[in-house]
This record gives structure tokens, sequence and C-alpha cells, in this order.
């Protein structure tokens, strides 16, 4: 295998999620620079691969990427893996990955499993945007002024949490975003006590607190965009009555959507109140009339 190094994606928890890219890298790499030597080992055994190991974590990472820079330099092939996951992503890695880039090394991504990835897709958002936050800060104070920010986000938001302080984030949630905002929570995604649970901001302290088992493990909490405020500044109202006088009131709220960046949905509901869906009954009598269909939202037809 050429020298350089693999950024490898272990599985976040069931080793079958290892993909077969991975386990022929691994099996062939000359070193591999694993966050706990002792984790590597397990899976390394499982696959029958049997590279040199050596730690690079947080503590001696700095260190650690001038020896791996000189093993490629070397002609060796160095994968670098973290416990569970992608290097670099919340966990250590981007030190390594960025002194090899710097001695004009290759660098050579071996995609997987992602927990961030795994929960969305069994989210059920509409919207197709996402930021990935990673963990919230320890302090309350900092974390609460953190979620006030990322409460006004018009993409959804993926964070990570730990057992210790799943309670107190998910308290902040429910005190910082609207009572009926979607929140769904991944607990030990793709382990044996997997869990998935899709409820609102409001209900979902109530939910963890009623089986203390919901309260361990690993977390992947992602809630759902800011809907967009129809601001009277725009002359949203004004465009709504002209359209919705000479085209269905959906399709109006989809041509509109499209022009300013508000969701279909919001505008919909926007006709609705304006009482210029008084009509819709007969002109979409053959579509869903919910207002939250997603095919509603034009930012999801090339993105499904």
């Amino acid at each position: 295998m050429a020298a350089g190094l693999y950024v490898v994606a272990t599985p976040i928890g069931h080793l079958s999620d290892l993909s077969l890219r991975a386990i022929d890298v691994l099996r062939r790499a000359d070193t591999a620079a694993a966050e706990d030597t002792r984790v590597a080992r397990v899976l390394l055994d499982h696959i029958g691969a049997h590279p040199t190991l050596i730690a690079s974590h947080e503590h001696n990472e700095a260190r650690m990427a001038q020896a791996i820079v000189e093993r490629i330099r070397a002609g060796e092939a160095v994968a670098l893996t973290s416990d569970a996951g992608t290097p670099g992503i919340s966990d250590p890695g981007s030190r390594v990955v960025a002194a090899v880039h710097e001695a004009g090394l290759p660098v050579i991504p071996v995609p997987g499993a992602c927990a961030v990835i795994a929960l969305l897709s069994v989210a059920g958002f509409s919207e197709p945007r996402f930021r990935f936050e990673g963990f919230l800060p320890a302090r309350s104070r900092a974390r609460r002024e953190r979620l006030a920010t990322l409460a006004r986000s018009d993409a959804v938001v993926v964070i990570y949490e730990s057992p210790h302080r799943i309670v107190e984030t998910v308290r902040d949630l429910a005190d910082t975003l609207e009572p009926d905002r979607i929140v769904v929570l991944g607990r030990e995604l793709t382990k044996r006590f997997e869990q998935l649970h899709r409820t609102t901001a409001g209900a979902l302290v109530a939910w963890l607190d009623a089986d203390s088992d919901r309260r361990r493990g690993e977390f992947v909490i992602a809630f759902d965009a800011a809907a967009a405020e129809l601001s009277q500044e725009q002359p949203v109202d004004a465009l709504l009555e002209a359209l919705c006088a000479e085209l269905p009131v959906r399709q109006s709220a989809r041509l509109i959507a499209s022009a300013t960046g508000l969701r279909a949905n919001d505008l919909y509901r926007r006709a609705v109140a304006l009482r210029l869906g008084a009509s819709a009954t007969d002109d979409d009598a053959s579509a869903d009339t919910s207002p939250d269909n997603p095919s509603d939202d034009p930012r999801s037809d090339s993105d499904t």
C-alpha cells in the first residue's frame, strides 16, 4: 500500500459497520495510530489485522504528529483511527492530519460510520441543511448562551452529549427552544441498547426523567431549524394576496418561498391566517392538505 496517512473511520458501535475498504487498509497498513491502543486492539483482532500499534491521543498528539510524519517519509502507510467514528471529528486527529499536509505528504480519507449522519437519516427533518455543533460548553451559563444562538439557526442543529450532562442539556433545550420544536435524541446508536426518540423540546425532559436507563450511554441530539419569521417589513402579505387571486394557495406559497427563502409551509399557514386559503379546498382538492407535507418545501425537491 502506498505511503501516506489513511484517516480511517471506525464503527461507532456495531463492529459490522466497518467498511470493506477500512478492513483492507487496516490489514495492509504498516502502522496504526490509535486514540486508545486497547480499544484499537479489539477491532484489529476482530478483523485479523496486525500493524504496529502506537498511541496518538489529545495529550500527545502534537508530539506524535511529527513522529507519524517521519514514518510516512520513510515509506510507511499509517492508519489513523479514533475509538469510534472519524478522527478529527469531535475526536483527536486534526493535528496529525495538518502536520502531514504541511509536510507535503498524502492524506487519504477512508470514510465510514458517523453518528451525525446516522441520526439525521432517521430524524425525518425536511430541512436539508444541517449544522454540526459537536459538544456544547460544559459550563451551564456558556451552554445556555450557545443554545440561545443555535435556536435561531435556519438549519437543523446536531450536537453530541455525554451521560454526565445529558439531563442539564435537555433541560436547557426545553428552556431555550419553542415547546413544540421537534427534537430527535439518539442514544447508543448502533450498539446493543440503541434507542431513538422523536418528540418535542417541551416533552423531552419528562421522557428522559421517566427511566434512569435513558440517561446512560452516548447521545446525539438534533433539533429542527427555526421557523422563518414572516416579517411585516416584507411585502409577504401583499404577494400572497396577489398570487392567491390567480393561483392555488400551495403553488403561491411555493413560488414566494423560492423567491424569498422563506418556508413554503409557513407561507401556506400565513395565507390561511389571512383567509386567502378559503378556496384551498377547491384548488388543492387532489393534494395532501397538511401544511407539513415535506413536498411543499421547494428546497427538498433536489435533496432526496
